[in-house]
């Protein structure tokens, strides 16, 4: 599991928008009076959490990056500010997510990972970070969602084989797909942590051409993979869906969900 460099700056900004802010409320009080605050980072790609995250955080940071892509995390790059520095580790999670975890450890982030993993996965990430009694702050988890404008009479199916092909094995088992948020939050509260959780759907306007014709063809070749479609459907879909983003009429919200979970005693 893996993405480009270019889909991961692509994505940034409307990423950074779309972070729930009274979850990122929540992890910042909880984090209140620690200092200096050590973080570890999982599937951190070219360091979006980081850029984004660090600067609410009031406080000394230290982040170890982790990801098993070697060219995104000689991308990282951090803000420049005399209180955060970091290290990146070059880890597989499927394998080693203990490892990653290991050592004085503050918080843990991820984002965009829950959809991608499984039950299993994400049954084992749990009891790792409570065993430790460690928060965790989980961003922009796909939930299954999304509105498009304007309508096409395609899109219902399109967007079944799309959820189909999210809970696909994207190298960790079946993966969760649209259930990962719910699925780990509930977790989470069987181990005793507390949650603050809401939505962080991307919301992208006409003028977001570039990613809106992104997302749409990944949306038609993950329907071709699943296959329960005919060609020509997938093909006349998006062929509109790109006339409508070519021509400024394309609005499109694709639902995710951030949450914060924090142990009752931290260690």
């Amino acid at each position: 599991m893996s993405f480009s460099a270019d889909w991961l700056a692509l994505r940034e900004p409307h990423d950074k928008r779309a972070r729930n802010v009274a979850v990122l409320d929540a992890l910042a009080n909880s984090l209140a009076g620690t200092n200096p605050i050590r973080i570890v980072d999982l599937a951190c790609g070219t360091g979006s959490t980081l850029r984004a995250l660090s600067p609410r955080i009031q406080a000394t940071q230290h982040w170890r990056l982790v990801d098993n892509n070697l060219s995104l995390l000689a991308r990282i790059s951090a803000p420049s500010s005399s209180r955060v520095s970091f290290t990146t580790t070059p880890l597989d999670l499927q394998f080693d997510l203990e490892a990653a975890l290991d050592g004085p450890v503050d918080l843990v982030t991820a984002s965009a990972l829950l959809d991608l993993v499984s039950e299993l996965w994400v049954e084992r990430l749990t009891t790792e970070i409570a065993a430790r009694a460690i928060p965790m702050y989980a961003a922009l988890s796909y939930d299954g969602c999304a509105e498009i404008s304007p309508a096409d009479p395609h899109d219902a199916a399109i967007m079944q084989s799309l959820n189909k092909h999210q809970r696909g094995d994207k190298g960790f088992g079946p993966a969760l797909g649209p259930d990962a948020a719910g699925k780990a939050i509930v977790r989470f509260q069987s181990l005793g942590y507390s949650v603050v959780q809401g939505p962080a759907d991307w919301r992208f306007a006409p003028e977001d051409r570039e990613i809106q014709a992104e997302i749409f063809s990944g949306w038609a070749s993950a329907a071709r993979e699943v296959g329960d479609l005919p060609l020509a459907n997938i093909v006349e879909w998006l062929t509109f869906r790109r006339d409508e983003v070519a021509a400024g009429r394309s609005s499109l919200v694709v639902g995710h969900v951030d949450f914060f979970a924090a142990p009752a005693t931290t260690r």
